[in-house]
């Protein structure tokens, strides 16, 4: 492209409004996206100048098999707290529904971006409102904003306004939020995709400057952080920037003398804490769609030698938006398959959160892709509005297929967690593989045919798991919740057509004796993983010699099934030479598999953990730590009481 071409007009929908007869009609808010233009790939898909080919899916029509290897002793980085991040904005009037808040803290959702894509750039936090006709549903203000959030354990990412504010009204933002409210929130974006201010030819993000170029926005960037971290200097400061590949990334405008990122970057780049980015892929079919996380690993090398260049700062990447908007799926399965796999391809390049656009959104050109209908709304819940031709959604927070996309990601891994390298051989089959805190090997295998089921064999370094069937949590086509089953082996799965299958692995005897990271000696001690739905925490009241203890019990839930970690802590006065732990369950909870680090076993409701040959001796002082999947449904109430070696541990 030349250095002034410019996009053409984007076809902007923020508004319409249609319902069933007799219900009560409504608003209905689409995100309004440009399709960038960016170099011309293979197969109709849209890749990054410079960035290497994607290539195109094989044959959905031949049967698949592939060889799938994880490297378990290699580190791809530690899972972030603000990882699994979600959009939210004050246009949807079901933002606040405490159902919704339910259905993202299932999803192990930890982030959620507010006020709402551009409407940020209007947005005028103290009165709640929003330049021009812009509609704001009731309830979706700041504090409402902020219960939420706290409902559902999330990281607030809040977007000051840049295209209709000022630093002035960002810092006042500041200190309700953080001094007056004592929220404590820290990561602060300065506009949303300012780039789209017309500077380029294309113009759908509100902006008031009369300059409206890299310059401007660099330079008030720096004035927005420095008013904003002189009521908190804890906050974190984020700029946008271009994601490389995508318009207009590489675009030098008439007047300037770098392109938009190039330009922030060398102006702000020793102000800020964290750079935003949006990924859109342009995709002309679902496989190809499936196939645009490779080009993530380039975009992030690329954005991350643009950060070093200007500064020697730690400055984070965030991806604050991402669906599959560009391409013909939005609702259905493909979108579903593409959620986790984008989640933690950017992950694994080191990125610190990924939210998806978005929360509601509302109905478009409803269409059948993949033999589903997909309603065309960027949402992962529906909000029960009715798209072209007068096709309506299901009932406000039906979960679509991609919102069990994200929750996918419950059962392969939570924050704290070890992310290491994994291959396949087949790029019908997607992997992503995670050593968690508690010991066990997660592995996510994903099945990109719409008509085959595939054949995978899997090769282990660095871990042996246990022999015999395992736990896996899928999500299949036209599912409506994550099935947990026992089925197959750790080396070979047999994977539904367009589906995700998570694999809860525990080591085998061997792999514990050889590998005693967790508890390598009597006077070692172990974390328990953080708890995603409950945490129970016994003291011992007994005072019978070497029985003296503390059991802390955690569990990662993702709906119908969940792994338990516990830790046994020896609080007495002598050195324990062995140790057995028994607790009671009051629900469903069934124990599946043969659980790690430890003999696990179950009788009635009541669980029953052995040490194993490595981890029984405790000094005083000294934990253990083992772990073990469950299924159940219904309710998942932690156990209330605990014993070892037959001594009473009581909760605190």
């Amino acid at each position: 492209m030349s250095s002034h071409e410019s996009e053409p007009d984007p076809a902007v929908l923020p508004y319409g409004s249609s319902r069933s007869a007799g219900a009560v009609s409504r608003p209905v808010h689409r995100r309004s996206k440009v399709t960038r233009r960016v170099a011309l790939g293979v197969g109709g898909l849209m890749v990054a100048s410079g960035l290497a080919a994607i290539p195109l899916a094989l044959s959905a029509s031949a049967a698949t098999t592939a060889t799938v290897t994880v490297v378990a002793g290699t580190s791809l980085g530690t899972v972030p707290a603000t990882a699994f991040g979600l959009n939210t904005a004050v246009f949807d009037q079901y933002l606040t529904d405490s159902s919704a808040a339910t259905l993202m803290k299932a999803a192990g959702v930890t982030q959620l971006r507010y006020p709402g894509g551009s409407y940020s750039d209007m947005y005028h936090w103290k009165t709640n409102t929003v330049d021009g006709s812009g509609y704001v549903a009731a309830n979706t203000d700041f504090d409402h904003f902020m219960t939420t959030a706290k409902s559902v354990g999330a990281d607030p990412m809040l977007i000051a306004d840049y295209g209709a504010g000022t630093a002035a009204e960002a810092a006042a933002w500041v200190s309700y939020a953080n001094v007056t409210k004592g929220y404590g929130v820290k990561h602060w974006e300065i506009g949303n995709e300012v780039y789209g201010n017309g500077h380029y030819g294309s113009a759908w993000e509100h902006d008031t400057h009369a300059d409206k170029s890299p310059t401007a926005y660099a330079r008030a960037v720096v004035a927005y952080a420095k008013a904003m971290k002189a009521v908190d200097p804890s906050v974190k400061i984020g700029a946008v920037l271009t994601t490389p590949g995508n318009w207009p990334d590489g675009i030098v405008a008439s007047g300037d003398s770098a392109d938009w990122n190039n330009t922030v970057l060398s102006i702000a780049g020793s102000s800020i804490d964290f750079v935003s980015l949006h990924w859109y892929p342009t995709a002309g079919s679902t496989a190809a769609l499936l196939q645009t996380p490779t080009a993530v690993a380039g975009a992030t090398s690329t954005v991350k030698a643009l950060i070093a260049k200007y500064t020697s700062r730690a400055v984070a990447v965030s991806v604050t938006e991402t669906d599959g908007l560009n391409s013909p799926a939005r609702t259905s399965q493909a979108a579903a398959l593409y959620a986790p796999d984008t989640y933690m391809t950017w992950l694994e390049q080191g990125i610190n959160a990924v939210d998806w656009w978005d929360l509601h959104n509302g109905a478009g050109a409803v269409a059948t892709v993949d033999g589903q209908t997909d309603y065309k709304d960027e949402g992962v819940l529906a909000n029960g509005s009715c798209g072209s031709g007068g096709v309506c959604e299901p009932a406000h927070e039906t979960p679509f297929p991609t919102y069990f996309g994200l929750r996918s990601l419950t059962a392969l891994t939570s924050p704290g967690d070890t992310m290491v390298r994994s291959t396949s051989t087949s790029t019908l089959v997607g992997v992503h593989a995670v050593k968690a805190v508690g010991g066990g090997l997660n592995v996510m295998l994903i099945n990109k045919s719409p008509d085959t089921a595939a054949t995978v064999a899997l090769n282990y370094t660095g871990y042996t798991p246990a022999s015999g069937a395992v736990t896996t949590v899928s999500y299949l086509k036209n599912g409506t919740t994550l099935t947990t089953r026992v089925q197959g082996t750790a080396t070979l799965q047999t994977l539904p057509a367009y589906s995700i299958t998570t694999l809860k692995l525990a080591p085998s005897t061997a792999s514990a004796s050889a590998t005693p990271s967790a508890t390598p000696s009597a006077s070692a001690t172990a974390t328990a993983k953080p708890s995603a739905t409950a945490t129970a925490t016994a003291t011992a009241t007994s005072t019978t010699a070497g029985a003296a203890c503390k059991v802390a019990y955690s569990t990662n839930d993702w709906g119908s099934g969940f792994t338990a970690s516990v830790t046994v802590t020896n609080t007495g006065t002598s050195a324990l030479s062995g140790w057995k732990l028994s607790f009671a369950y009051t629900g469903s909870q069934t124990l599946s598999g043969t659980g790690w680090s430890g003999t696990w076993s179950q009788n009635g409701k009541t669980v029953t953990v052995t040490n194993a040959g490595w981890n029984g001796s405790l000094a005083v002082g000294g934990s253990a730590t083992a772990g073990a999947n469950f299924n159940y449904s219904g309710s998942n109430s932690a156990p209330t009481a605990f014993t070892v070696n037959g001594a009473s541990c009581t909760t605190a």
